[in-house]
């Protein structure tokens, strides 16, 4: 079948942001024999002039839209992000008759709510590179569709969970090409390529939507297979990459088998990640020094004990402080995150964690004042039964939780403390 795949480019944060979910599609169904189209749309510019001349050129049969964020997650000023999605679904209306299908880590979360807002046809939620080659070998035999997993038609209920491949080793990783990036950037900032090479997490966190995204269970690629993919955007002229695994430790074993194979990749790979500060060895952390590694953004969101055990963190604030000595000592710079606001935060808890981050003394560290609800977490179930959510909104809007009584008095502490440390942000 033919296949046009569009990502509207919606957000705007310090590196570009490739559609990695989209591409691991687009190389599935090529896979299969499908002829695939991949449409990147940037934000700043019109879409209808380039949605038509796709649909004319390549005369889809099935168009699919890649949904990687709802909102921005800023709760000062928060912005929604399917405004753009939806106009672009419609030029598609105009032009073709063809179904349009929803995917995405974004879908996922709200796969009822987001079909019905954006006038799709079909969604896919979970892992979409099996049930979307499914979907186009159904269509194609005009057989019937409703039981393909994580399958979501307008006003009917699906027929299970999101669908996760127990085995993501089953599908090709994406390759240098236009579906990512055709080649490198010339001048300008580097292009950090996305590589996801775990899916799922079993950590919990109580404002986490990773779970409802990707399941409990963590799922790994083989870890030759990655390197081997790396080597082949290195042969593109290719150098940076980034982990976009939540947790690139966990399992310790498999981060240091996949450093082994990197470290022998070549001298010119540079990489960065995420690492969650909890048991963090120096056997783990020398390895990613000699394997490349060029940062990491250390996901610990309070210093205050209190909240990092409200948040269901498994490590208090002698674990981050090791990891981030650890960084150090290795030569690799740390970003943080504080996660301010949440169900139990005080004043007190606030200046805990603003003290606990600067003796970090991080390269940079982001502030978020009031955490994003999203639906299937712990933070969900207190935001309604304290009625800061209220029983019948789905939260497709974006929704933030800020603990009473710290409105105003946060923002100025913020404030107060980021005008005086310019590598810090919110």
């Amino acid at each position: 079948m033919n296949v046009l795949l569009v990502y509207v480019v919606t957000e705007n944060i310090n590196m570009p942001v490739l559609p990695v979910g989209l591409a691991s599609v687009a190389a599935a169904a090529r896979r299969e024999g499908h002829r695939v189209t991949v449409l990147n749309l940037d934000s700043k510019k019109p879409h209808e002039k380039a949605i038509e001349e796709a649909i004319a050129s390549h005369g889809p049969d099935v168009i699919g839209f890649s949904v990687r964020n709802i909102d921005d997650q800023n709760a000062q000023n928060p912005s929604f992000l399917l405004q753009p999605v939806r106009k672009a679904i419609g030029h598609c209306r105009k032009y073709t008759d063809a179904p349009i299908v929803l995917g995405g880590a974004g879908y996922t979360m709200f796969p009822r709510q987001a079909l019905l807002w954006l006038g799709a046809d079909l969604g896919i939620a979970g892992d979409g590179e099996a049930p979307f080659v499914e979907l186009l070998t159904r269509l194609a035999q005009k057989q019937d569709i409703s039981s393909i997993a994580g399958l979501h038609l307008p006003g009917v209920l699906p027929q299970g969970q999101p669908f996760r491949d127990r085995n993501i080793n089953n599908w090709p990783m994406p390759l240098p090409g236009p579906d990512l990036a055709a080649s490198p950037p010339a001048g300008g900032p580097p292009l950090w390529v996305p590589v996801q090479t775990r899916r799922g997490c079993p950590l919990m966190c109580s404002y986490c939507s990773t779970p409802v995204i990707e399941g409990t269970l963590i799922r790994k690629r083989d870890s030759a297979e990655v390197v081997k993919a790396l080597g082949q955007w290195q042969k593109a002229g290719f150098k940076n990459f980034f982990f976009v695994d939540n947790t690139f430790n966990l399992p310790e074993s498999y981060a240091l088998k996949l450093c082994r194979g990197l470290a022998g990749a070549g001298p010119d790979i540079s990489w960065m990640t995420i690492v969650y500060p909890a048991g963090i060895s120096e056997a783990l952390v020398s390895a990613m020094a000699g394997a490349g590694c060029k940062g990491v953004s250390l996901g610990f969101e309070s210093g205050s004990p209190l909240m990092l055990k409200a948040f269901n963190k498994r490590f208090g604030p002698e674990d981050i402080r090791r990891a981030r000595n650890l960084f150090k000592k290795h030569g690799i710079p740390c970003q943080g995150f504080l996660l301010l606001g949440g169900p139990g935060e005080t004043r007190d808890t606030v200046l805990q964690s603003l003290e606990f981050a600067d003796s970090l003394e991080l390269e940079h560290c982001k502030i978020t004042q009031g955490i994003r609800v999203y639906p299937g977490t712990r933070l969900e179930q207190i935001a309604r039964s304290s009625g800061a959510v209220q029983p019948d909104d789905d939260l497709l809007q974006p929704r933030f939780y800020l603990e009473p009584g710290l409105s105003g008095w946060l923002n100025q502490e913020v404030e107060s403390w980021t005008e005086t440390r310019p590598h810090w942000g919110s």
